[in-house]
C-alpha cells in the first residue's frame, strides 16, 4: 500500500491510522516522500512533484 495523505495534522493522523491497520494484516506500505510541501495540499501539486514523491518514496 502506498500512503499518500495531504501533509497537514489531519493528514498525519490518517496516515498513522492506516500504518498501524497495514501492520495488523501484514501488508507492506510505503509513504510518498520528497517534493510535496509540509502543510501544502496535494490538490495543488503539479505532476513532476507528485512523480518525484512517488519515486523517493520510503518503506514504513
Amino acid at each position: 500500500m502506498i500512503i499518500a495523505t495531504n501533509p497537514t495534522v489531519e493528514g498525519e493522523a490518517t496516515a498513522f491510522y492506516l500504518q498501524r491497520m497495514a501492520q495488523k494484516h501484514d501488508i507492506a506500505i510505503s509513504r510518498i516522500a520528497h517534493g510535496v510541501p509540509l502543510g501544502g495540499e496535494l490538490e495543488y501539486t503539479d505532476q513532476s512533484t507528485i512523480a518525484h514523491a512517488f519515486a523517493s518514496r520510503q518503506e514504513v
